[in-house]
Formats: C-alpha cells, structure tokens, sequence
C-alpha cells in the first residue's frame, strides 16, 4: 500500500499560488525526463540557474508529474525577510549560511536520508552569461555521504520571466515557452573524488541545456535572454564574471 504523505498547508498554498501565476502568464512548458525523478527515496536535484523563478519552475512540473515536494537550499538572506523567510520555514527549505555552511550541510544530509527530494543550484548563484558555469563541488558530496543519485536539471525560457540585470516588461512574460530536461541520474561512489563526480554533473547539464536551446521554439537571435555565443546580446561568461567580482568587491567594501 502506498504510504500518503503528510499535509503541508504552507506548501500546498505555495504550490497552487505558483500554478495560478505560472497559468495566468500562459506559459508554454515543454517537460522531458521527468520521470527520471524518483517517486519514493531521497534525491538530489541539481538545477542550471538562469533565472530566479527556476526553483518555482522545477517545483511545478515536478509536482504535476509526482506530487513530491522539494526542500531547496537557499541563502540566508532570503529567510531573513520577514515574510518570505515564514514562508521558506514553512515549507522546510534548507537555510544556507555561506560563512557557517556545516549545518545547512548537516541538514541537507539527514533530509536525503529521510527520503527528500533537495534542490540545489550547483553554480551557486544565477548565471547572467546564460551558460552553464563552473560547478561547486557540494552536490556531489551531499550525494556520497547520503547514498542518493543526483538528477541533473536543465531549465531554458525561466530566464525571460525575472532574472539578474534585466527589467521584463509586464507582457513580455506572457506565452513564454519554458522546456525542462530532466537527465539520468548520477551515481556518486564514496570513493570518488569529488571534482572528477562534479564535471560529470556539469557536463551533464551542458548537454541537456544544448538540447533545449538547439529545440527552443522561438530564434533568440539579437535577445538579451541568449548567449553571445548562439547570436544573442547577453554579456559573455567573461564579462558577466567581472560584474559579479565587482558587484561583491562592492558590498565587501559596503559592510566595512
């Protein structure tokens, strides 16, 4: 008999609030691989950060397709706005403290082995450059400890509904096609050295990211949500590296 899984008003409210928005802009989502994500037992999801709606996207088609909740890591500046950190406690995300991340770490660990699924963003921050970035090294040493696969992630079209240095006009979000891909999972053996496991997931998610811009139904040639490198306006990886070197240069400076 199936086991039912406890009720979540907070996130259950969450969820149908997400839907209500994501249906009243019309988006067209395109899923593929979603069945790659496991129905029962802990996994990690390890998602390419475009946009800042990313999380919301992949909670969505991940629960039309199985009713599984996601507890993301997030920053702690997030839980600590009064209201969206309710929110976050409420749904049981995991608060990452990046000058103390052991505990958040620790948290993510006993999630996994209680069987959650956990979303993580292994390039630690959105992507302005819209490519896939080097990849931190915690998803796969979560997934060792824990003993759970990662499903890799790739999202495109998230980026033209809020991102980072980019106002988007009220109708521009409407019909946005939004395509998902969902890899095979990768095992990580308790042995294996962790930015060996680290560049199977990026390349991972490179690949699916090409697949979905290549199948993207609308041409970004001269769009600023497309990389330099497929004819759009985006700054390079380069470029968008130095204004986030110099954005933190910044608020070091600021906190002085």
């Amino acid at each position: 008999m199936k086991r039912r899984r406890p009720s979540e008003p907070v996130y259950s409210t969450a969820i149908a609030v997400g839907r209500g928005l994501f249906g009243f802009w019309g988006l067209k989502r395109k899923v593929d691989g979603v069945e790659h994500v496991p129905t029962t037992g802990g996994a990690i999801l390890a998602m390419t950060h475009f946009g800042y709606l990313d999380f919301a996207l992949v909670e969505w088609v991940t629960w039309l397709a199985n009713r599984r909740r996601i507890r993301f890591m997030a920053k702690k500046g997030a839980f600590d706005t009064p209201i969206v950190g309710r929110l976050l406690r409420g749904m049981r995300h995991i608060e990452v403290d990046m000058k103390a991340g052991a505990a958040a770490y620790a948290k993510a660990v006993t999630a996994l082995r209680h069987g959650e699924l956990v979303g993580v963003f292994p390039e630690a921050g959105v992507s302005a450059s819209f490519t896939v970035r080097e990849l931190k090294t915690g998803a796969v040493r979560l997934a060792a400890e824990a003993g759970v696969p990662i499903i890799p992630v790739g999202v495109w079209g998230g980026q033209r509904l809020l991102t980072k240095r980019h106002r988007i006009g009220f109708f521009e979000r409407f019909g946005v096609p939004v395509s998902f891909a969902f890899g095979a999972p990768i095992i990580v053996g308790a042995e294996e050295e962790p930015r060996v496991a680290t560049e199977r997931l990026r390349e991972s998610l490179q690949r699916l990211v090409d697949r979905l811009q290549r199948e993207y139904p609308v041409d970004g040639t001269g769009a600023w949500w497309q990389p330099q490198s497929l004819g759009g306006t985006a700054p390079t990886p380069e470029a968008a590296a130095e204004a986030d070197a110099a954005r933190d240069r910044a608020r070091s400076a600021e906190s002085r």
